[in-house]
Order: C-alpha cells, then sequence, then structure tokens
C-alpha cells in the first residue's frame, strides 16, 4: 500500500489490516495556534508491525482528503497507540488507547527540516500553513521522528508510566481545554492584540522536577506580575473567580515528607514561638532554611531535627541507588552530581506537583457537567471560573481537606483580586 491512504477502498483496507499497535504522530494546521482552537491537516500511523507509516491527509490540497471522523474510527481500532505528546493530541481525538512514552524530563531535540523553517519563515502567520508545505515533507518529518522514538516503545511500563499516562497528561488537558476569559481591550494592552474573548494556556510538562512551567504566545501564566495591573486583564466567563491558595504549601509538603505534625495549623505562628521572633520574620526564617539548608542555631528544633535527618538519609539513597522515589506519582529523580538540599529541593517540588495532580483530578471530576471550570492552576493556587450554588465551593474546599491542606480563599471579578 502506498504511503498516502486517500479513498474509500484504500480505508478499508487499512481499517481491517489487523494493525494491532502503532505510533501516531498529529499535523496541525498551523503548529503556533493552540490546539483547542487549532484545527487538523493530516495523521501519521505508523503500525509497529509495518515498516512504514501512512498518512491520513483531513485537510491538505496535494491529496484526497478522508473525513476526520473515518480517522477516529480507525485510531479506535487500535489496541494500542503510542504517541510523544498525549496531552496535544487529546485536544483532537479523545483516545483510550494512547499512551506517551515521552515521558518526563526527556524531551526529543529535533531540527526542523529545510521546508519547515522555509514556510514558517514566510507564512508564519497563516493559520494553514501546514497545508502549504508538501504532504511527502510531512510524512519525511514523521519518519524521522519515529526513527528517534521508537527506542522508547520498549521501555519498561512503570508506575511512573501509568501515573503520567493516567493523571498527569489528562489533567493539564483539560485545564488547557477549559481556557481563561479576558477583558480583550486590556489584555491587547498589556500582552497582544486579540480580539478574542479567552486566551489559553499551554503546560509544559517535561521539566527536572516534573513542576509545570505554563507559557504560551509569550504569555507566562505561572508568573503574571502582581504589582503592573496585568492580571486584570483576566476576568471570569461565569459570575466571579474563586481563587483556593495552600497555606504555607512546602512546609506543610515537607512536613507530610518527615511525618511532622504541627501543634498550630497557622505554622509560621508556630515557628515565630520557636524563634522567639515575630510571624513575618519567622516566615522568612523558615523559608530560607526549607530552600537554602538548615542554620546552626535552629538544628534542635523538632522539625529542623527531623528535617536534617531526612535529608541526610535521602542522600545516603540517592547514592546508593543513583535515584530517589517521590511519593505518589513514583518518579525517579535521577539528576547527577546533586548536593543533599538541592536534591531534596527537587523532592519537595516533585512532590507538590504529584499530589496536587491528585487534588486536580478530583476537582476534575467534581466539575463534570458544571458550568464551574478549573481554569488555571500555579504550583499552590487553584483558578476557578464559578457559576453555581455554593456547595460545589464547599465540595472543592473537602478535596483540599481530604489531602491534609489548608487554604485561603479569594473572590473577585478579576484575576487581580485587590484592585476589584
Amino acid at each position: 500500500m502506498f504511503y498516502l491512504i486517500e479513498d474509500t477502498e484504500q480505508l478499508k483496507v487499512f481499517y481491517n489490516s489487523g494493525y494491532k499497535q502503532a505510533y501516531i504522530e498529529i499535523i496541525s494546521n498551523n503548529d503556533t495556534i493552540h490546539p483547542t482552537i487549532n484545527d487538523l491537516c493530516a495523521v501519521y500511523i505508523r503500525p509497529l508491525e509495518s515498516t512504514k507509516g501512512f498518512m491520513l491527509c483531513i485537510n491538505h490540497n496535494e491529496a484526497i482528503n478522508v473525513k476526520k471522523d473515518w480517522v477516529y474510527k480507525i485510531l479506535q481500532k487500535f489496541d494500542t497507540l503510542y504517541c510523544k505528546d498525549k496531552k496535544q493530541i487529546l485536544h483532537y481525538f479523545v483516545l483510550q488507547n494512547l499512551e506517551d512514552i515521552l515521558l518526563p524530563p526527556h524531551t526529543l531535540e529535533l531540527e526542523n527540516i529545510p521546508a519547515y523553517n522555509i514556510y514558517y519563515r514566510l507564512y508564519k502567520r497563516q493559520p494553514n500553513v501546514n497545508q502549504l508545505i508538501p504532504i511527502v515533507k510531512h510524512y519525511e518529518w514523521c519518519e524521522n521522528i519515529y526513527q528517534q522514538i521508537k527506542p522508547l516503545l520498549q521501555q519498561e511500563k512503570t508506575k511512573f508510566y501509568e501515573f503520567y499516562n493516567n493523571k498527569s497528561t489528562v489533567v493539564f488537558n483539560a485545564i488547557e481545554r477549559a481556557g481563561i476569559g479576558i477583558n480583550t481591550e486590556l489584555f491587547t494592552d498589556y500582552f497582544y492584540p486579540t480580539n478574542s474573548d479567552r486566551v489559553y494556556s499551554q503546560y509544559n510538562l517535561h521539566t527536572l522536577t516534573t513542576r509545570p512551567s505554563n507559557k504560551f504566545n509569550n504569555v507566562n501564566f505561572a508568573a503574571l506580575n502582581k504589582k503592573n495591573g496585568e492580571r486584570r486583564a483576566f476576568i471570569p466567563q461565569n459570575d466571579k473567580f474563586v481563587e483556593y491558595d495552600i497555606v504555607a504549601s512546602h512546609i506543610n509538603l515537607a512536613a507530610q515528607l518527615i511525618h511532622y505534625s504541627f501543634s498550630d495549623p497557622d505554622v509560621h505562628l508556630y515557628f515565630s514561638k520557636m524563634y522567639k521572633v515575630d510571624r513575618n520574620k519567622a516566615k522568612e526564617l523558615t523559608f530560607k532554611q526549607l530552600y537554602g539548608g538548615i542554620f546552626k542555631e535552629y538544628r534542635n528544633l523538632p522539625f529542623f531535627q527531623q528535617l536534617n535527618d531526612f535529608i541526610q538519609n535521602l542522600y545516603k539513597e540517592y547514592q546508593n541507588k543513583g535515584y530517589i522515589t517521590v511519593p505518589i506519582s513514583n518518579y525517579k529523580i535521577e539528576t547527577k552530581d546533586l548536593k543533599p538540599q538541592k536534591l531534596f529541593n527537587y523532592l519537595l517540588q516533585s512532590y507538590e506537583t504529584a499530589l496536587n495532580i491528585e487534588v486536580l483530578y478530583q476537582i476534575l471530576k467534581l466539575l463534570r457537567g458544571h458550568k464551574s471550570k478549573l481554569v488555571l492552576y500555579t504550583y499552590d493556587s487553584f483558578l476557578i471560573d464559578h457559576n453555581e450554588d455554593e456547595d460545589i465551593l464547599k465540595d472543592i474546599q473537602q478535596i483540599f481537606k481530604n489531602f491534609e491542606l489548608n487554604t485561603t480563599t479569594k473572590i473577585g471579578y478579576n484575576y487581580d483580586f485587590d484592585r476589584n
């Protein structure tokens, strides 16, 4: 069979081919447009039992195009579909048989073929630029990717593999789909011109600690400025924004890791009594020690005694095994030449992410079928675009409590809550 599958007979033959497993790539109309509002140009399918891949064009003028529904039926026919970006593909096809084999922190270092560089230099702003690139060049690109990623098909399906595929990719795809409402005029003033009433974030999950970054179209959603007013550009599309912030997140997560219980829910007040300083100074001292190392004068405090023992034992495990395993996600931190404090910081960020993914997963399940949407997640804060009775908010609060996380709540009509 030729690599292009175009007519009904070819589709039937391919559908009935008996292939059980395949690798797939999505070719959108334009790689710079967010997948939530993008369209498909073609789909590359490489059956593992085949000596070549096949291209099904959905919207390209060099081929007889097939309907997206037909492509969807073919994709559903496989027992397993492997890919390198499940989160992205879920925007186009909701598939139960999809598995991402490019796990964090791994990335592919791919150089664009010359045709891509030429067309994107000339026609980057064209919403259908990938339809202009010869289909044979797309095929060449996909075959190249497959050859590079093929060794990963043999990797063990670890507990982290399951966590990443069943929780991480699904959670962040759902948040990206929701988008976040904007005041078009203000957004244009602070960021870039747009006529839309919402924008979309994009989470990068391939970081050393699995803590995702979140940036798209030069908007860094994970580090929006709290002082210059730019956060006012983000507004609810329902009634109001409700933001849940985890209180003293990393201190409480460290306490969970070392199995330490604070006698006061206000941990900064707890430490202020220990240090014999005011609450603000105590907060500063605690965070300096949590991230930079325990001060000699405070090593006798019970929390820091346990923390110091934990860090030393963690480092011994890292030296003996070459890695440490993160609770919940079972992610292995294997970065070379980490010092004890740096190793603990990596663990803390990865544990934070794993626990929060579980929280996000439960919130998304709760909100399924409701108008209220989870529209942004940033490390220790969760933003809800709310339009329901207050019971929903109580139920969300209970989810945090179930994970032993205390939160504070902000309510407002833009994302700059202090400037309503």
